[in-house]
């Protein structure tokens, strides 16, 4: 079976990961696209739940093998992306697919999957909320921060570009939101 693809999109902090991991708790028949990095593997993270933790030679090789159905390197030397092998792995099983993926990455599987995906762009209430919610985390140092921001900042300006804008202001609302989007775009063949 070929299943459906759906694909959530936000700058970090808007909420998308905490959207997804709701929806892969109650959606059936809905798994979740580990992808892959070569970014330092965090004290929380495990490598093939979280991402497929790769070094940046090993990424790069795969890259040239053109294993990837997308990738990008984000920040530099610090690469992500979407191994087919992964989608293989899921269709085989009979699954749909949800990814947690920035703009860029979730705009490539859109291009390659236009009728076999819904993307979803969470949106956060303001650039200010967004950016406080990163300083909030307490995960970045000043750099990196400031790294984020930059590129939070670009990725606001995608929202047009999706299939469904979600704005994550209450997130129980948002969650409720969620289900009824997927939900929906799941039952309809």
């Amino acid at each position: 079976m070929k299943g459906k693809l759906v694909i959530f999109t936000a700058p970090s902090g808007a909420g998308k990961t905490t959207i997804v991991r709701h929806l892969l708790a109650h959606i059936e028949n809905l798994d979740f696209s580990v992808s892959a990095t070569s970014r330092p593997k965090r004290e929380h993270e495990e490598d093939g739940r979280d991402y497929y933790f790769l070094s940046p030679m090993d990424f790069r090789k795969r890259i040239e093998n053109e294993e990837f159905l997308e990738w990008e390197e984000v920040y530099e030397g610090q690469y992500y992306g979407t191994l087919k092998s992964e989608i293989e792995r899921l269709w085989a099983e009979g699954k749909h697919i949800i990814f947690d993926i920035d703009v860029k990455g979730a705009l490539n599987i859109k291009n390659t999957y236009p009728d076999d995906s819904l993307a979803i762009f969470v949106k956060p209430p303001s650039a200010e909320i967004l950016f406080e919610r990163l300083r909030n985390r307490g995960t970045e140092t000043p750099e990196s921060y400031r790294k984020r921001i930059k590129r939070a900042t670009l990725e606001l300006t995608y929202e047009d570009k999706f299939d469904v804008a979600l704005l994550n202001d209450d997130l129980d609302a948002a969650l409720i939101q969620a289900e009824k989007i997927v939900g929906e775009y799941l039952e309809n063949e």
